[in-house]
């Protein structure tokens, strides 16, 4: 993954550069061979080189345009299987053309290896009854059309003229990271410039997705590649929204238990006990019953305001960390074990209520004391309720297969709401796989993208479900022992959670 940044980097240099000779891959050399079930080419190059592939209107010419990329080592060589009718080459102002002839019927698959660098194209004979392309294959998606602001906050469908578009979204790196876990980067050119995506799409039968803390705990941030080493992640994306101290800004259950919340009914991704995913709005609706006194939950693992009442569990850290000024109620097994002023320790096996203001004034007006039975109420909604793992974020991007971009209903602030950025999201294809996808913004490879434009990538990508995540410096994807993306911030921001994908 590090030979992206590698590319990225040496694409900018040789933009600012012109008058530079040195190509940031070679061609070294290609090589074919034949099985029972398809041809193969292998290029062989000296560093990853960034390319497109186009593919004729009759279906059996491949062209590839290897970028900054030289050839003066390379030796030309014929090929003609029963599969491949023949192979030409040109070069032009450090682009290296292939055009590779298949014969009628065939059908092909693109791929990567990084150890050494090739590029490798398969040849088979299509399907019977198959005229799509293979599962795996550098497929043909359109070109996004890009948005007027992507402020929205009505739903919006996708044109019905999309498929009038000329199919082309380039393909820089297709690789199988592991079994049941593809990583894709693709740049493509809008109006306004250059655009880097990055995706990662996994099999939930193989792959458990989950929200992890920064450190495990509330308190303090941590880098999306960090979280992932933490949790022996093969993928991680950053999550919700937090503060600067690291308290999430957004309704997040883990394992169960409510370990964030927010003031706004905003969109969330979940998983339920049986595996399935799901999209929607979650609000949160608490209150703390103890003896005959049952207050409201001004928010949870958060900072105590005034008049407040806050609940403490173990996923805030070990002590509540809280000023003299309120009372807190240490509960265990459901009755009040201790009453302190501040700073309680958190028990593993139950929780803390602190109080301040009108709160405290309400408990001890009652009389509370030790061993008064105490119960905890939390209410999310009847679906998310049920819900085993809760990342609460928005705005939603997609919902059942069409962009719908919900910022204004949901209360977004403008740097969230308007132009171009940064970005991430998660979401899930029509075939069930969890997607997590980062674009690059504020950079010269990449300028980012509007909300609407986002939710219209994740699209043409097959994503029916969507939600967007904290994004700008902090939008990160780590897969497979490395950040694969361009962080704007110049290298990674601490964060407070991520979205992880554990093996099973």
């Amino acid at each position: 993954m590090r030979v992206l940044k590698k590319i990225l980097i040496l694409m900018a240099a040789l933009m600012l550069a012109a008058s530079s000779c040195t190509w940031a891959a070679e061609l070294k050399g290609l090589r074919s061979a034949s099985t029972a079930q398809h041809d193969r080419l292998v290029f062989d190059f000296t560093e990853m080189p960034v390319y497109h592939v186009s593919l004729s209107a009759d279906g059996r010419e491949l062209t590839f345009d290897f970028t900054d990329t030289g050839a003066a080592a390379f030796q030309r060589r014929a090929v003609r299987t029963n599969r491949i009718d023949g192979v030409s080459y040109s070069t032009r102002g450090g682009h290296v053309y292939v055009t590779v002839t298949m014969a009628n019927g065939m059908d092909y698959a693109i791929g990567n290896l990084t150890n050494p660098f090739r590029v490798f194209l398969d040849v088979m004979p299509k399907a019977a009854g198959n005229s799509s392309p293979a599962e795996g294959k550098l497929s043909a998606l359109p070109v996004p059309t890009p948005a007027s602001d992507g402020s929205t906050n009505d739903a919006q469908t996708s044109g019905a003229g999309a498929a009038e578009e000329k199919p082309k979204l380039p393909l820089l790196v297709e690789e199988d990271v592991a079994p049941g876990l593809m990583q894709r980067t693709y740049i493509y050119e809008d109006e306004d410039g250059q655009v880097t995506s990055y995706f990662v799409e996994a099999d939930p039968t193989q792959y458990n997705v989950r929200p992890a803390l920064a450190r495990g705990t509330i308190l303090g941030r941590q880098t999306v590649s960090g979280i992932a080493r933490d949790t022996n992640a093969a993928a991680a994306v950053n999550a919700s929204y937090f503060a600067a101290n690291g308290v999430i800004l957004g309704v997040t259950k883990i394992d169960g238990v409510i370990v964030g919340t927010t003031y706004y009914d905003r969109s969330a991704f979940g998983v339920m006990p049986d595996g399935s995913f799901v999209f929607g709005k979650v609000s949160y609706n608490g209150a703390v019953k103890i003896d005959q006194v049952t207050l409201p939950v001004s928010g949870v693992n958060a900072e105590r305001g005034e008049d407040g009442l806050v609940i403490y569990n173990r996923a805030y850290g070990r002590t509540t960390g809280t000023n003299p000024y309120g009372l807190e109620y240490v509960i265990r097994e459901g009755r009040v074990a201790e009453i302190n002023t501040n700073d309680s320790a958190i028990p593993s096996d139950g929780y803390v209520v602190s109080v301040h203001g009108s709160s405290m004034d309400a408990f001890a007006a009652a009389g509370t004391r030790l061993g008064d039975p105490a119960v905890l109420m939390e209410q999310t909604g009847a679906m998310w309720d049920r819900a085993v793992h809760i990342v609460g974020a928005g705005p939603r991007l997609v919902e059942n297969g069409a962009v719908h971009v919900t910022a204004g209903e949901e209360q977004f602030p403008g740097d969230i709401r308007y132009g171009r950025a940064p970005r991430s999201a998660v979401g899930v294809t029509k075939k069930g796989k969890i997607v997590f996808a980062v674009v690059d913004g504020r950079q010269s490879h990449s300028h980012g993208l509007t909300l609407t434009e986002f939710a219209e990538l994740l699209l043409k990508f097959g994503v029916q479900n969507a939600i967007n995540l904290d994004g700008g410096g902090s939008s990160a994807l780590y897969v497979n022992g490395d950040v694969v993306n361009s962080p704007s911030d110049g290298t990674e921001r601490a964060v407070g959670s991520a979205l992880i994908l554990q093996k099973r």
